[in-house]
């Protein structure tokens, strides 16, 4: 079994469903929710982690920016006539947090947001995914995004520490990942871009 865990190198294209990932001379073409597509830039490097999907008559990369996404995607893939179209589908009508909370809820509703998804496929997805995930760790992931998202909106640098953080968001790191580590910069020159992505660079 042929197992690609993530792709990392240069973004060539994008479509409207997926993007062309080049690393090592070849063209990977992943396909992502509509929300992650609008992260991308032609030219910037990224890091997708990526589920391959395998049939006889076909080979197909699907991926996201966050391993929390690509979990559910996983569990996604569980339910009982749910194929990668499908589950990528409902994942680009609602997030993975209330994806979550609405199984656990039983709230069909939110789930006939997602494209594609009736009354019945919601219901469905309920009783085979619910014994599947916990109250508890539905809780703590929900913070835990919204405290990504917290320091993602507290970021007021206006120096060098600002192309800091989009330099190595260009290198594939999560605009999270990037901000903690600049964070952390802090005996450094804030007019000093180099330093403070060296440093940066050494607590990644």
């Amino acid at each position: 079994m042929i197992l690609i865990s993530f792709v990392k190198g240069k973004v060539a294209d994008i479509s409207e469903n997926s993007l062309v990932v080049e690393n090592g001379g070849i063209g990977y073409e992943i396909y992502m929710t509509g929300q992650d597509l609008r992260k991308a830039r032609v030219g910037e490097e990224k890091k997708i982690n990526t589920f391959l999907y395998v049939r006889e008559d076909i080979l197909q990369l699907y991926g996201f920016f966050s391993k929390d996404d690509l979990g559910m995607f996983r569990l996604l893939l569980g339910v009982n006539g749910v194929g990668p179209k499908g589950a990528l589908g409902i994942l680009s009508g609602i997030s993975a947090d209330e994806l979550r909370f609405a199984v656990l809820s039983d709230d069909v509703k939110t789930l006939s947001r997602a494209p594609g998804i009736g009354k019945k496929t919601a219901q469905k997805l309920i009783l085979e995914l619910k014994d599947k995930l916990k109250l508890e760790d539905a809780f703590e992931k929900k913070l835990m995004h919204e405290q990504e998202n917290a320091d993602l909106n507290d970021t007021d640098f206006h120096d060098g520490r600002q192309e800091a953080v989009e330099a190595l968001t260009a290198l594939g790191y999560s605009s999270s990942e990037a901000l903690k580590a600049v964070h952390k910069v802090t005996d450094v020159d804030p007019g000093d871009v180099e330093a403070i992505l060296k440093a940066a660079l050494k607590q990644l």
